[in-house]
């Protein structure tokens, strides 16, 4: 992290390995290719522009490349729409003169905790897009106890889901969780390269994890905006939550989770055995005393 020029040099490379000349509609002359996927040349002439341009912006020289460059690079490649926004975000760190973007917040306005404590049936909670979980209601600190119990503040899902042994129970579809956690911090270092709390914890992870590296590795990004969330609860066993991120406006590089479950289901009746503990056991996932500040 912080090597911009690195960061656009793996990204591409790692894009146009994944796509055959077959994906691309082009002939494939001859079975001894020295190179995976597509060749420089290849996605120079698909993109339009010539083949030394594309090996400056390939080496990391994305600043002052246009949209329309950017966009057939795009769908040249393939790209989704994170990793298309990871690309653009990419070539804004590349600009010298560009205009950065707000440090990702630590802290929420009382305004907002309140707004999660006004959601008292439905788990819910604010992070940023280090995941750190900065303001939670009653129900959210209950359904993320395991997380809670952290000595680090804030919490982090991600360090929990690769530095706690607990993280590989409490997350039934764990592999999963793993990957979109990497990607969706991998995005995150393109919209802020330079945010010296996020290059901390991804230093931590580096150093602790395996996997991580791994992961990270991959150069994959992803969007983390709605879906289904298979959990084991210490208490009150699995659950099958739909999830709902959305970011504030009024609180720019924050993002709401909301969780919820169908009317009558198995999950409905648990999350209701969930509010009846968390109602007698706030001690279980209770903020802790101010103690000397982690790495974040």
């Amino acid at each position: 992290m912080g090597d911009v020029r690195a960061d656009i040099k793996e990204f591409l490379s790692s894009r146009r390995a994944r796509i055959s000349p077959e994906e691309a509609g082009l002939p494939a002359y001859g079975g001894n290719r020295r190179v995976a996927g597509l060749r420089r040349e290849e996605v120079a002439m698909l993109a339009g522009v010539s083949v030394d341009y594309y090996v400056r912006l390939e080496r990391g020289n994305l600043a002052g490349a246009s949209d329309s460059v950017l966009d057939a690079l795009a769908r040249t490649l393939k790209l989704d729409e994170a990793e298309r926004e990871h690309l653009f975000d990419l070539a804004r760190a590349a600009g010298p003169a560009r205009r950065s973007r707000s440090k990702p917040s630590g802290t929420v306005r009382p305004e907002v905790q309140q707004v999660l404590d006004a959601m008292a049936d439905a788990p819910a909670w604010v992070r940023n897009g280090r995941h750190d979980i900065l303001a939670a209601n009653r129900m959210g600190r209950a359904l993320y106890a395991p997380v809670f119990k952290s000595a680090h503040r804030p919490v982090n899902t991600t360090r929990f889901t690769y530095l706690d042994p607990a993280a590989r129970e409490f997350w039934r579809d764990y592999d999963q969780i793993a990957n979109d956690a990497a990607a969706m911090l991998r995005l995150e270092a393109g919209r802020h390269p330079h945010d010296p709390d996020l290059i901390r914890l991804v230093g931590e992870l580096s150093t602790q994890s395996e996997l991580f590296r791994d992961r990270w590795a991959s150069r994959d990004v992803v969007f983390h905006r709605s879906g289904l969330k298979r959990l084991h609860h210490p208490v009150v066993g699995d659950l099958d939550l739909n999830y709902q991120s959305m970011e504030l406006p009024s609180e720019p590089g924050l993002v709401l989770n909301v969780y919820t479950a169908p009317a009558g289901s198995p999950t409905a009746d648990a999350l209701q055995l969930l509010a009846s503990w968390a109602a007698t056991h706030d001690d279980a996932f209770a903020e802790p005393a101010p103690t000397a500040k982690h790495p974040q």
